[in-house]
């Protein structure tokens, strides 16, 4: 999986002359903090990683709240802002497309006002009567609302029309190329409903890979559910910060020279401190591209504390004995101070020596 990143904006400052200066709007922020886009050959419309809510009852140990959380990929992330509750997220991905994704899921948290809308919005379904006798409802239950058929195609012209009016309000300067590929993204939730699998360009998912509606219903090691879905208090603190424009799309490179600069640079005009990083297996492609070193500079400077973490995604050909029974993925944490000072020691020349902590 490949990374994008999501942040905040309505920051001020004082000028030379000690005046206000106006705040930057969302657009302008993302644009500010991106780099010219690279590639990679995913949608990444969802996540492959089966085993990624097992870091929470570790982030929740560590007690890290607050602060500025970074994230690639797509609505996994969700899922761990809303255990963080950072001030700030941003969503950075090498690919252009992340952020159009994540424009989508935007505008449909700026529409739906409870997970039942949400869903019924993503997937192209009518939206409940009374929503909010919803908010209360568990996940199995909820996800009752998208069972059966969906909206019409007219229906879903006019949904698809209003969720592109919202994306257009948000300020970026879009192409015709890029809202079609939103529209496609839309559409391809709306076609694949809950049985969506994350797929690789000329190729088809694999057999392992989750669908969203696995990915929904799972769970820690210890069987509880912490998908930003299965709590309507979690999903509303998402909200919140969507709609404050407080996560930001970013196009950027995690070992780039400058998006992941230009974050750092805005969480200390805001006096944040970095909580987690989600990385996903980023790293293993920056070893295969020889950049490693350059993200961990990038990393050295964001502001962190001792308690800020990394989460990383391993898969079962890197490290075998890392993998729960019955997954094909583990995800693991890392203190960020142990990154930093163990490399600039000598440690983490390799992958495996990363992923193993040895």
């Amino acid at each position: 999986m490949l990374y994008i990143l999501a942040a905040v904006l309505l920051v001020t400052g004082a000028g030379a002359a000690g005046t206000a200066q106006a705040p930057i709007g969302f657009a302008a922020r993302s644009a500010q903090l991106s780099e010219p886009e690279g590639y990679f050959n995913t949608d990444n419309l969802i996540s492959n990683e089966r085993s990624y809510l097992h870091v929470i009852p570790a982030l929740r140990e560590a007690e890290i709240e607050g602060g500025a959380y970074i994230g690639v990929g797509p609505d996994q992330n969700f899922s761990y802002i809303a255990q963080v509750r950072p001030s700030i997220a941003f969503i950075i991905d090498v690919r252009r497309d992340n952020l159009l994704l994540h424009l989508l899921f935007k505008a449909l948290f700026q529409l739906a006002s409870t997970r039942a809308e949400y869903l019924c919005l993503l997937f192209g379904h009518a939206a409940p009567q009374e929503p909010d006798a919803w908010r209360g409802a568990d996940l199995d239950r909820l996800l009752g609302t998208i069972e059966g058929a969906g909206l019409a195609p007219q229906a879903v012209a006019i949904l698809r029309a209003r969720v592109d009016a919202v994306i257009k309000g948000f300020g970026f300067p879009l192409s015709a190329k890029d809202l079609a590929t939103i529209d496609r993204y839309h559409r391809t939730f709306i076609a694949e409903g809950l049985a969506l699998k994350f797929e690789t360009t000329g190729r088809g998912p694999l057999s392992y890979y989750p669908t969203y509606l696995e990915l929904l219903r799972e769970t820690d090691r210890l069987g509880h559910r912490w998908n930003f879905l299965a709590s309507e208090d979690d999903f509303q603190f998402v909200r919140s910060l969507q709609k404050r424009d407080l996560i930001i799309p970013v196009v950027g490179d995690l070992s780039g020279p400058s998006a992941m600069r230009e974050i750092g640079k805005m969480m200390s005009e805001r006096g944040d401190k970095l909580s987690a990083f989600y990385a996903s297996n980023v790293e293993f492609y920056l070893f295969r591209e020889e950049t490693f070193s350059r993200f961990v500079d990038n990393l050295s400077h964001l502001p962190h504390s001792n308690k800020s973490l990394i989460i990383r995604a391993v898969f079962a050909g890197a490290l075998p004995s890392q993998l729960a029974p019955g997954y094909a993925s583990a995800s693991i944490v890392q203190p960020v101070d142990e990154l930093l000072q163990g490399f600039a020691k000598g440690r983490f020349r390799e992958y495996r020596e990363l992923i193993s902590g040895r």
